[in-house]
């Protein structure tokens, strides 16, 4: 088992709650899409799994360790077995894409070859291989200042698949891409999750490409589990009750329903 959440709560300095799970727990290869409108606690807890939130009570647990009963370089040992993919990577403007990839391995690489790969990289065709996957072979040696929000967004996601993590955390990765390309780029995260074994975790606010795309759906409303299901089994009506009161559109409540009138086009 790779997560497993006991009793957790995450309390803001002004003492309201912001998430609260009594139990959850995501076990090795599995590839599962968080749901909710903004502010549901989506990024709370991928934040808690990435063990850069303490909980305020109650254990988060990877890789079957409590993180913060490690010690600091113990503790950052174990971050490096997890991938980040943020909706806004934090890639420096001027930054080579090559380098940018390459990063995904810094933490797993001796700090030598670390230092030199900033500068000279070392391993140009490993980089060009995880962006051709995103078709962005073409970009390695732009700056990152160059390109548009969807391309940086998938440089991000090329560098997690250059590190191969054994646990990927993603908030909103495709925000910045249109749906046909959102929808290739979280096929090739969860062929790559389910052909190395990997834990994929993905935050999104697309409802139909979260069904379509991950075998297990978690809606989150007012940082608690509205529901924990199978995509298959998520009903309208679950979705209904996950945006009550929100403005959502029938496309994304009812995403089979607007396919099928789709089809009948």
């Amino acid at each position: 088992m790779n997560v497993r959440l006991t009793g957790v709560e995450l309390l803001h300095t002004n003492g309201q709650r912001a998430l609260i799970i009594p139990e959850m727990h995501v076990n090795r290869g599995e590839q599962v899409a968080l749901i909710g409108s903004s502010g549901a606690g989506k990024t709370t807890l991928l934040r808690l799994l990435a063990s850069s939130l303490r909980p305020s009570q109650g254990v988060v647990t990877l890789f079957d360790q409590d993180p913060w009963m490690l010690s600091g370089s113990i503790r950052q040992r174990l971050r490096a077995r997890i991938g980040l993919i943020h909706q806004a990577p934090p890639l420096p403007a001027r930054q080579r894409v090559v380098t940018a990839v390459l990063a995904g391995r810094l933490g797993q690489w001796p700090l030598w070859r670390s230092l030199i790969s900033l500068v000279y990289p070392l391993d140009r065709a490993g980089a060009a291989q995880a962006l051709a996957r995103l078709d962005l072979e073409d970009k390695l040696f732009e700056r990152c200042d160059q390109l548009s929000g969807g391309q940086l967004q998938r440089v991000g996601i090329a560098r997690v698949l250059y590190q191969a993590p054994e646990l990927v955390l993603a908030d909103e990765p495709v925000s910045a891409m249109d749906p046909l390309l959102a929808s290739h780029t979280l096929k090739v995260l969860v062929k790559d999750a389910q052909a190395r074994q990997a834990t994929l975790i993905t935050s999104l606010h697309s409802v139909e490409l979260a069904l379509n795309h991950f075998p297990r759906v978690i809606g989150l409303r007012q940082g608690a589990v509205m529901f924990d299901k199978a995509a298959k089994d998520v009903h309208p009506d679950d979705l209904a009750l996950l945006y009550a009161n929100e403005q959502l559109s029938q496309a994304e409540v009812h995403p089979q329903r607007a396919q099928a009138t789709v089809s009948r086009c």
